[in-house]
């Protein structure tokens, strides 16, 4: 093994962090923002759905689109080969950046006892190791 790649090896595991556990100190929170989450992520269950059951049903109501050829392919092909990993991706991002944002405006800037949120544009969701 030559020293370079001997080096990128070590500095590679010494960068191996452990993910920050949350603590129990605020069950309540930690509830609120599960809730949060969790009705925030019925939008894109409600996209998922249509997306999986979309185009099955478009294949079987237009099938004309079996006849219809890209690069010789039936598009309904291309339909199931390249529509569906973007926009399960596309859907994921947006709901990891939704999910976020929940512990990102309600733990930084919560006012105690009057149930308040303010956006303080600190970032309270556990991950202030991952820079640093």
């Amino acid at each position: 093994m030559s020293p370079q790649t001997r080096l990128a090896q070590d500095l590679g595991r010494r960068r191996v962090r452990r993910p920050v556990s949350p603590t129990v100190a605020d069950p309540e929170r930690a509830l609120r923002n599960y809730r949060a989450q969790r009705r925030r992520a019925i939008p894109v269950l409600g996209l998922l759905a249509l997306l999986l059951i979309g185009i099955p049903v478009a294949i079987t109501v237009f099938p004309a689109l079996d006849e219809v050829r890209v690069a010789d392919v039936p598009v309904s092909w291309v339909m199931l080969w390249l529509l569906p990993y973007p926009a399960f991706s596309m859907l994921g991002g947006w709901h990891l950046r939704r999910a976020e944002a929940v512990e990102t405006t309600r733990g930084a800037g919560e006012h105690r006892g009057t149930g308040e949120y303010r956006h303080t544009g600190e970032h309270s969701g556990g991950h202030a190791d991952r820079d640093g």
